[in-house]
């Protein structure tokens, strides 16, 4: 309870933020032996330079700021040009080494821990520098001094205070909707202005929806329009299929299905028939680069011994690249088993070209198991029969179509047990 028995209030709090607004100018003094000479007290200006709200200039002393140093000295300051009270900021001088070693003359504050805090400058014309900055005759033989040219590099620190509220309160922005208000646009068919008819199932969209996320809806729908034609009949993609494009083009998502996602280990012969498989198809057809992808990472988890050749032939018709390189890279590191599998002779059968790739990512992953240290290559599980139930392999000459092209492949004899691995003319 509060004192008093006084309703008791909720904490507040507030954030003050201390920090310096940097700001910095070069001053280039030509004809120094012209200004020397110019007297004790007597300066050079550079042109005033704000930071922090103040104006600011840089003075030069060729003789010496004060007597009594008798014109020993250069002397160079830092002054406040403009109207102020207590300002409050960090200084550095630099004099540039102008032969190019980078041996700069430097004083500053802001590399350095300060005892008492930044410099105060009370009113204007108050000043922070060297009374004696650098002996002159030593200035005169030195590298800072060329072609009868000083260069002087200055930066101001000027020190702020305020409140900050956005570290203490922020705004959480949600997630884009836009995807659940194009697809209301989508289910309640609200505007739509084309229909099109897949294999007797009608699907209403809105053509500038579509042609603005594939390039290939654009040209066909550009064609149709120039023809007066608001149905168009698409015989060649299964309805659930469309389904699915349409709800990735409206919702920029997966359509939550369970067929999409759904790969058995009794249904491999059909694999070109998941849903997957046909929106991977449909999306290359349509030039939707991120719903491939997405296809491509769903057909990826359903990668295995016995699925993966067939997984690998799908990619390859349909240019997903990612998708294939993955399968030739399992393909490769599990041979002998992928060899042993349906898929396999389905490969042999149907995609020739995909052979020597797949050899190829084989003689990568037989370098890098050298490169590890590994004792056996991939081929070393042929050439002693360890993993092929005693059978040995023989690489024998492959071309296209009967055709003089040759390579090696891999070939599982049951009645050759005797040979070593060999290259056959």
């Amino acid at each position: 309870m509060a004192p008093g028995g006084a309703t008791p209030t909720s904490p507040t709090s507030s954030l003050s933020i201390t920090e310096t607004v940097n700001g910095s100018h070069k001053f280039t003094i030509q004809g120094y032996s012209l200004a020397k000479g110019i007297g004790v007290g007597k300066h050079i200006a550079s042109e005033t330079f704000t930071v922090g709200g103040y104006q600011w200039a840089i003075y030069f002393y060729p003789d010496g700021k004060n007597p009594e140093d008798t014109s020993n000295y250069v002397s160079v300051f830092i002054a406040l040009a403009s109207e102020g009270t207590d300002v409050r900021a960090l200084f550095e001088l630099t004099l540039i080494d102008q032969s190019g070693k980078a041996k700069h003359k430097v004083h500053s504050h802001f590399d350095r821990s300060l005892e008492s805090g930044p410099y105060t400058l009370k009113y204007r014309g108050s000043m922070w520098g060297y009374k004696r900055f650098f002996r002159r005759s030593m200035l005169e033989q030195s590298d800072f001094l060329k072609d009868d040219c000083l260069k002087i590099h200055c930066t101001v620190g000027v020190v702020v205070s305020a409140i900050d509220c956005s570290r203490l309160h922020t705004v959480k922005v949600p997630e884009s909707d836009i995807g659940s208000h194009f697809g209301s646009l989508l289910e309640n068919e609200e505007c739509s202005d084309i229909t099109f008819n897949v294999c007797g199932e009608k699907f209403r969209a809105h053509k500038l929806v579509l042609a603005a996320r594939s390039p290939v809806f654009e040209t066909d729908l550009t064609d149709a329009m120039e023809e007066d034609n608001h149905e168009v009949d698409i015989a060649d993609i299964e309805p659930k299929v469309f389904k699915a494009l349409l709800h990735f083009i409206y919702k920029d998502a997966l359509i939550e299905d369970e067929e999409l996602s759904v790969l058995s280990s009794t249904s491999i012969p059909s694999v070109f028939e998941t849903l997957a498989a046909k929106l991977l198809g449909a999306a290359d057809r349509y030039e939707l680069p991120r719903l491939k992808l997405m296809c491509e990472s769903v057909l990826c988890k359903d990668i295995s011994v016995d699925s993966v050749a067939k997984i690998l032939a799908l990619a390859d018709r349909y240019h997903a690249m990612d998708l294939k390189s993955v399968c030739l890279k399992f393909a490769a590191e599990n041979l002998v088993a992928v060899m042993q599998s349906d898929g396999f002779e389905y490969l042999k059968e149907n995609c020739p070209l995909l052979q020597s790739e797949l050899l190829r990512t084989v003689a990568g992953c037989e370098e890098d198991f050298s490169g590890g240290g590994k004792s056996r290559s991939v081929w070393g599980h042929f050439s002693d029969g360890g993993d092929t139930n005693d059978r040995s392999v023989r690489q024998q000459p492959w071309g296209e179509n009967g055709g003089e092209r040759r390579g090696l492949w891999i070939q599982i004899d049951d009645d050759d047990a005797s040979r070593s691995p060999r290259q056959e003319d």
